[in-house]
């Protein structure tokens, strides 16, 4: 995976993390824009955030609190990104904003590179426990502080880069998509409940119109009991590390209970569905962050990436997406897989395949980095030992009980191909390009150089936000009356000047009666006359 060049000096933090990501990540990113914090969103992170590290004081894993600072996370505001970026740095880490779900392949991309992605909104007041959608409270206190233990944050890297190289199916985006959907969905002040369950109704569509269950959403249940749901330590007293369960009031709480059945982890995470719309019913408890690596290693040792040969063929044929195959030498060939053929007999240990084919456009690189333009056509890889002339007519016969004849007028670009298997004749394209490889160490998932297939076939209307997420922001921000904003300010004035008057928070008080209903603003007003009552 490649990087930018180093930016220009003068950058903030931020700019220069951002600077630093190849050209396919950064159009996923937004500026966090932190003047459109409104002070109710301000009063919401306090009010997580005070609550929060009083009770994981005693129950989180011994890096989170320590790990606050050393994040550039504080109690009182929203962080800044650039405040983060400036500590982060010295752990490895940078951090960027984005808006909501980004695509797993980014997320993955992003984490193994060692970036967060920071959702850059926040929860609204009334999810204030727990909400489905990434925001900033979850992102930056949950997944930040932890990486202030070096073994974890390496963890964390390698679950990223199991994760980029797993095969996605094409119902996993169908999921995607739904996933992004409800969280838009929920968050949006305006949304009517039909709108709510219709969404709802659309991620158990999507997660039912699954044939099978695919490397990708194996990773990301593996990432979700570990990074996002994941106890520590003594069974009967676990501590907590997940990033849901370090950012939620409600999941902190809850997770520690009996109406939770703790178990040791183990791979069998990998194969445990979850459900985010609800609290965790079940969670794994590992014994120490070293036994992260031991499950993780094990979990990348079933994926076509680390397996290649027929395994990894198999789980790029039924996915029906873009993976790349990796060739004895290291040539790479992205594309999607739709056709095997058999060989006669095993040709290597795993392998067993005498052609495969792949539909066009493929694209061919090496270490990351794409070899010239895509090929349109069909592209199709013989497995065994055999020479091609540089240019002319050619027949090959293989081991594999693989025949083929044709003309080469390229360095893999082949005319009037012919052939057959043990005498059967087989459908071949007349026009393709023809590779040779006596092995197939790797399938893995995407194209092998990202950045040059997004070039060409990226779509250059996909924002990072859509119309449905800017809608929902734009509602969030005009829900907020400009007289209660207000009073939030004067509140945290009061709070923040030291000392306040008995008469100016009796005026705030009265000021406050007419608006019952907004509870935070009711709360953290009372927090305000609670410090009165212990200064007399």
């Amino acid at each position: 995976m490649k990087t930018s060049a180093s930016p220009a000096p003068g950058f903030s933090p931020t700019q220069r993390a951002i600077q630093r990501l190849p050209a396919h990540l950064r159009r996923y990113v937004v500026d966090q824009d932190y003047g459109a914090y409104t002070p109710r969103d301000q009063a919401v992170w306090r009010h997580i955030l005070a609550r929060l590290t009083h009770r994981l004081t005693t129950t989180a894993h011994e890096s989170y609190l320590a790990g606050l600072a050393a994040t550039g996370i504080g109690l009182e505001r929203i962080p800044s990104l650039d405040d983060m970026n400036e500590r982060l740095q010295h752990l490895g880490w940078s951090a960027v904003g984005v808006r909501g779900f980004i695509p797993p392949a980014v997320f993955t991309e992003l984490q193994s590179l060692g970036v967060l992605a920071i959702a850059a909104d926040i929860r609204s007041h009334e999810h204030i426990g727990y909400t489905p959608a990434p925001d900033i409270v979850h992102e930056s206190a949950g997944h930040a502080p932890i990486l202030a233990d070096r073994r974890y944050a390496k963890y964390l890297k390698r679950c990223g880069e199991a994760g980029f190289r797993a095969i996605a199916s094409v119902e996993d985006q169908a999921v995607y998509e739904a996933i992004r959907n409800l969280s838009v969905v929920k968050e949006d002040p305006a949304a009517q409940p039909e709108e709510i369950t219709l969404a709802e109704e659309r991620l158990r569509a999507a997660g039912a119109s699954r044939r099978y269950v695919s490397e990708s959403t194996r990773a990301s249940r593996l990432y979700w009991w570990t990074a996002e749901y994941g106890l520590v330590g003594d069974l009967a007293q676990p501590k907590l590390y997940g990033a849901g369960l370090l950012s939620s009031l409600g999941e902190a709480e809850h997770c520690l209970t009996d109406a939770v059945k703790k178990v040791p982890l183990s791979l069998a995470c990998a194969d445990t569905e979850y459900d985010i719309t609800r609290m965790q019913p079940q969670l794994f408890v590992a014994r120490d962050f070293d036994q992260l690596f031991e499950v993780l290693e094990a979990f990348e040792a079933t994926l076509g990436w680390r397996r290649g040969g027929d395994h990894g063929l198999e789980e790029a044929l039924r996915a029906r997406t873009v993976n790349h195959l990796v060739l004895d030498g290291g040539l790479e060939l992205t594309g999607k897989v739709v056709a095997r053929t058999p060989a006669r007999r095993e040709l290597r240990p795993g392998l067993g395949t005498a052609l495969v084919r792949l539909e066009g456009p493929v694209l061919l690189s090496r270490d990351g980095r794409a070899e010239g333009r895509p090929w349109p056509g069909e592209a199709l890889v013989a497995f065994g030992s055999a020479d091609l002339p540089r240019r002319g007519e050619f027949s090959l016969d293989l081991p594999s009980g693989l025949f083929l004849t044709g003309f080469r007028v390229g360095e893999h670009e082949v005319i009037n191909l012919r052939g057959h298997q043990d005498g059967r004749p087989l459908d071949l394209p007349s026009w393709a390009l023809l590779l040779l490889s006596e092995g197939l160490p790797s399938v893995a998932g995407g194209p092998a150089d990202p950045g040059a297939w997004d070039q060409w076939f990226g779509d250059p209307g996909s924002l990072a936000e859509g119309e449905a997420e800017a809608q929902a922001r734009e509602r969030k921000a005009s829900s907020l009356p400009e007289d209660v904003a207000q009073l939030y300010r004067d509140i945290r004035a009061l709070r923040e000047g030291g000392s306040p008057d008995p008469a100016d928070v009796q005026a705030l008080r009265a000021r406050s009666s007419a608006h019952p209903d907004e509870w935070l603003l009711q709360a953290e007003l009372a927090e305000l006359e609670s410090g009165l009552e212990v200064a007399r």
